[in-house]
C-alpha cells in the first residue's frame, strides 16, 4: 500500500506532488484529526470562493441570422 497527499476541491480529491492514478483506481481516503480540524477552520474563514451565474437569454435579445445578400 502507498499513501498520497491530496487536497479536496469542489468535493473532488486532487492529488498533491504530481501523483497521478489511473482512472477507476479505488482507493481509500484517511483523513487526520489535525488536518481536518485546520480545513474546517480555513473554510469557515475563507467563504464561498466561487459564484456561479447562469443568464438565460431574453427573447428580444436574440440575434436572428440575416439571409447573404446576391452579389
Amino acid at each position: 500500500m502507498r499513501a498520497y497527499r491530496g487536497i479536496i476541491e469542489e468535493g473532488v480529491v486532487v492529488l498533491q506532488d504530481g501523483a497521478r492514478l489511473p482512472e477507476g483506481t479505488v482507493v481509500t481516503v484517511t483523513v487526520g484529526e489535525a488536518e481536518l480540524l485546520r480545513a474546517t477552520i480555513s473554510s469557515a474563514f475563507r467563504g464561498q470562493r466561487k459564484v456561479r451565474v447562469r443568464l438565460k437569454p431574453a427573447a428580444g435579445l436574440v440575434a436572428e441570422r440575416q439571409p447573404p445578400e446576391p452579389v
